[in-house]
């Protein structure tokens, strides 16, 4: 987060000088303090947040991954809707993850893939409407999404992935 602070005022400032660089240094320690001191955010934190990033992209790239290809399908069966006869299906899938926020960003993954939403999210539940059966996701445990997840839970918690 310091480091993060730091790039921003940089990028901010939209200049590099010696003054900026340790006016900077400074600001970015003095909120770095104060959101450790106020918002129970640490050092350990931040370095597990690190340990996540690089799956967190991957989360992000194999997102837009899916709803480009989920965009395709819906335009299929826009534009030759006469061929096809579309079949709703609302389903119901368990996950392993075990955080909230996991859960969430799951769900809402979910629901921004063209052609499913998450209806219902209590517990371990998500209740999922897919506009065809084709759409649905099958609950049989290789779910990428939830891999990821799951791996960037395990980190959190002090485990290697």
């Amino acid at each position: 987060m310091f480091l993060l602070f730091f790039v921003l005022w940089i990028v901010f400032n939209g200049q590099l000088t010696f003054e900026i660089v340790i006016f900077g240094l400074l600001v970015s320690l003095a909120m770095y303090a104060f959101i450790c001191r106020f918002m129970h955010f640490s050092v350990k934190r931040d370095l597990v947040l690190m340990r996540c990033l690089p799956y967190f992209i991957y989360y992000c790239l194999v997102l837009i991954g899916e709803i480009i290809k989920a965009n395709l399908v819906m335009a299929k069966y826009i534009i030759i809707k006469q061929e096809y006869e579309l079949h709703p299906v609302v389903i119901r899938m368990n996950t392993r993850l075990e955080s909230r926020l996991c859960r969430t960003l799951l769900a809402n993954s979910i629901t921004l893939t063209p052609g499913t939403i998450t209806i219902g999210l209590s517990g371990n539940e998500l209740i999922i409407h897919a506009i065809d059966e084709s759409l649905a996701i099958e609950d049989d445990g290789d779910f990428i999404f939830e891999r990821i997840l799951l791996k960037m839970e395990q980190i959190g918690k002090g485990g290697r992935a």
